[in-house]
């Protein structure tokens, strides 16, 4: 059954425009709160948010929507997405809720909802919220005695800080390095500089002035070239590029190049296999991993296994079986041992510690294999997507048919956007760039063509 409201990542659009108005916030926050309100005790939801101007609109909707329900409510301000999930666990609480649209232009925003254990929300569980947030609310609604409250929490970020600085190996320092990072303006603007300055290293930072609307502008981890511009202007070792909410890394070497979470997967799997620490026998990545990482890890005995995209996935396939390392090219990576979801913080941490451990430049320890020609493209569509068009299902057809087994072609809905994502790689770069030409061209076709 079709999602009316929960995308990939939970709930996302432009702000002040459906879903993500005040009004729906509300029903979240009644709907959420009666699903994992406890009959046995007060019920305890953190709330944190990114820098967009609009979580001032959708921070105090969720609020007035949870102590309507009767749960208690911690506010912590602007903190990253990992942080939220932390302080669900370690704070007792019942519900975590972090308010950002991650990589998104300001003008979005989104709702993430972790459950007790600091897990995002199953399919299931969300499906059931929906058909609260539907569904008459007028009974879940706490007595007046019963309403619940709502107060900051000023200590967040220090607990984040030092749970943050745990993750590095027993005894290592980040002394001596030089390190640039980019905070997009976003959610670990005031935390990233503090973790890698209080482990030693000497931190350029940018990005680090939200003003509500250039969170994500020609910054972060999807725009990185202000980073590598920094990095090697002011002779950095590496370069540390994270999104809004601070869940993925880009990182850039000291020459400047940009390295993809494929590349970091690769070394942290290899390095924590040698040590003795990888579990599962390999790691977990999505359907968009390359295939150079594949065979990568098969030339050293480990597996790669694959979800559809979304790092809830990866996620819930490690809980399953056993896996404590996995991630998306896009630079989400989650590390079990340390996190329930991904945390581009940590991951950055676990890049330094080989680079100090083996004392080996950026570039050194983040080229592990050579990538295979990979392309992808967006095709924006309004009304019915094109995908279910005979003409589009033939071309793929066709065009799959002509890789004959040297290659693959991924066809999938962005959860997040009305856009179909294109991608083909193959051992011969010519071919992919025929493949996804042709398959978008068509596509295009069928998109703009009048009903």
């Amino acid at each position: 059954m079709a999602r009316r409201y929960f995308g990939t990542d939970g709930i996302r659009g432009q702000a002040n425009a459906w879903p993500m108005t005040a009004e729906v916030a509300l029903r979240v926050g009644v709907a959420t709160g009666m699903h994992f309100r406890s009959a046995r005790a007060r019920t305890r939801v953190v709330i944190g948010k990114d820098t967009r101007l609009s979580g001032y609109m959708i921070e105090p909707a969720l609020t007035a929507g949870f102590v309507s329900a009767g749960c208690d409510v911690f506010l912590v301000g602007p903190i990253p997405t990992p942080a939220i999930a932390m302080l669900t666990r370690s704070m007792r609480c019942d519900l975590g809720v972090m308010i950002s649209a991650s990589h998104n232009p300001f003008a979005d925003n989104g709702i993430k909802l972790f459950g007790p254990d600091g897990y995002k929300l199953s399919d299931e569980v969300q499906a059931e919220i929906e058909a609260m947030m539907d569904g008459p609310q007028d009974g879940g609604l706490a007595a007046p005695e019963k309403l619940g409250r709502a107060r900051r929490l000023d200590t967040a970020r220090d607990r984040y800080i030092e749970a943050i600085k745990g993750t590095l190996p027993r005894g290592l320092r980040l002394d001596g390095l030089k390190v640039a990072v980019d905070c997009a303006n976003g959610a670990a603007y005031a935390v990233a500089p503090t973790i890698l300055w209080e482990l030693g290293a000497e931190v350029t930072a940018i990005g680090v002035e939200p003003d509500g609307f250039n969170i994500n502008r020609d910054c972060g981890s999807t725009a990185p070239e202000a980073l590598a511009r920094t990095v090697v202007e002011k002779g950095c070792d590496i370069g540390i590029a994270l999104d809004g909410d601070a869940d993925r890394v880009i990182v850039v070497d000291e020459a400047g190049h940009q390295v993809d979470g494929d590349q970091l997967m690769a070394l942290i799997a290899s390095s924590w296999a040698k040590r003795g620490r990888l579990t599962g026998g390999g790691i977990v990545a999505t359907v968009m991993s390359n295939m150079g990482l594949e065979r990568y890890l098969e030339a050293r005995g480990l597996t790669l296994v694959r979800t559809q995209v979304g790092d809830r996935y990866v996620g819930e396939r490690m809980r399953a079986d056993g896996y404590n390392v996995g991630g998306e090219q896009s630079g989400h990576m989650i590390f079990s041992d340390y996190a329930t979801t991904g945390d581009g913080l940590v991951a950055a941490l676990q890049v330094l510690a080989v680079m100090v451990e083996e004392g080996i430049s950026a570039s050194a320890a983040t080229r592990r294999f050579d990538p295979w020609p990979q392309l992808l493209r967006n095709v924006r569509y309004a009304g019915q997507a094109p995908t279910v068009d005979d003409a589009v299902v033939r071309v793929i057809a066709e065009e799959t048919a002509r890789l004959d087994g040297h290659g693959r072609i991924l066809i999938r809905p962005s959860g997040t956007e009305p856009l179909i994502r294109v991608m083909a790689e193959a051992d011969d770069p010519v071919l992919v760039e025929q493949v996804v030409g042709r398959i978008v061209e068509v596509m295009e076709r069928v998109a703009t063509r009048p009903e």
